[in-house]
């Protein structure tokens, strides 16, 4: 059995990693558990090229530069971090501590703040043959580095932000850039469409709508797609090199959901407190709701301070609340005493 933590975060996403921080900054021991193998959720794993534009201080900053100033933050206070585990039991120990089991682990901690984003992400998969059999051999449903489509004829599927701005991404690298959507209306950001319609006028990609993937070809590696217009079911081939499947992720909380936390279908549901239905079980972003909530990397940093000050209070019950500003906490000071001498 690991030792024991004062708090255990399960999530090592920019929440995640900013709870992290602040526990640090209340002084409270914490393990980072997270199932992917990285730290950085999302951003990370599928947004690394993207910009964000809504993060305080910084006017624009790509996905994983983001991850990598969360990383550097949440972790200058040592907490333990262990990836590719999946949390699977909550066991409520006799002295109002928790056990969770993983399958490499048993951790014994206080109080926990879930910061699991929606949760398991599955990715929403090509029903179409060729599929299994060259899922990764050319198909994939996220990009890692986008030099590797320099010079290739790609094929992207999907009508949301992921895939539109990819499309945006890879246009002056790919040598045929093919995006297909399987409606006209798409739900990615009024600015990118005007981006990406600016693009195809341009000849610099193609959009083709109502249409969908029949059949993804190649012997070991992808070379080309069947693809079908869902109207008149008219087929036309195309060579390409590369599928980007980036029609969405299925959210599954998986074991979470049968821990007992009162849920909202894939949410889970907090107080004001950001704790949950278990006391000392706290949650925050993507994965927390409440009326009134919004889904925002800024709104989970402000809901991971909430958390956290409420998991050293339940921790501890003579630690204050609200600890003050950054500028005022000992940990700070010491830090500046030390760097002085």
């Amino acid at each position: 059995m690991a030792d024991a933590r004062d708090l255990t975060i399960i999530g090592g996403g920019p929440t995640g990693l900013f709870a992290a921080f602040y526990a640090g900054m209340r002084g409270l021991s914490a393990r980072i558990i997270d199932s992917m193998p990285e730290l950085g959720g999302q951003l990370a794993a599928l947004y690394p090229e993207k910009y964000i534009y809504d993060v305080g201080g910084f006017p624009q900053i790509l996905g994983r530069e983001l991850a990598q100033h969360c990383i550097a933050q949440g972790l200058q206070f040592g907490a333990d971090v262990r990836l590719e585990e999946q949390v699977a039991r909550l066991i409520r120990e006799p002295d109002g501590g928790f056990t969770l089991t993983t399958d490499q682990g048993h951790y014994p901690t206080k109080a926990i703040v879930i910061a699991a984003g929606k949760g398991a992400f599955a990715p929403r998969v090509l029903e179409c043959p060729g599929y299994d059999r060259l899922l990764g051999k050319g198909i994939v449903h996220h990009v890692h580095d986008p030099a590797t489509y320099e010079g290739q004829r790609v094929l992207i599927v999907g009508g949301g932000d992921s895939a539109v701005d990819w499309a945006l991404n890879l246009k002056d690298r790919t040598r045929r850039l093919v995006l297909i959507h399987r409606r006209e209306g798409f739900r990615a950001h009024a600015g990118s469409m005007r981006q990406m319609e600016a693009a195809v006028e341009a000849g610099q990609m193609e959009l083709i709508t109502y249409h969908e993937v029949r059949e993804v070809h190649g012997d070991g590696h992808v070379t080309g797609v069947t693809i079908f217009d869902n109207r008149t079911h008219t087929e036309t081939m195309l060579e390409v090199d590369a599928v980007l499947a980036l029609i969405g992720f299925k959210p599954d909380l998986g074991p979470l959901a049968n821990w007992g936390l009162e849920l909202d279908r894939h949410s889970v549901k907090v107080d004001a407190h950001m704790e949950t239905s278990i006391p000392g079980v706290f949650a925050a972003g993507d994965i927390a709701t409440y009326e009134g909530k919004l889904e925002l990397i800024a709104t989970g940093f402000a809901e991971a301070c909430v958390a956290v000050n409420y998991a050293a209070h339940h921790v501890d019950p003579r630690a204050r609340v609200n600890p003050g500003h950054s500028t005022n906490l000992k940990v700070f000071k010491d830090r500046e005493e030390a760097a002085a001498e």
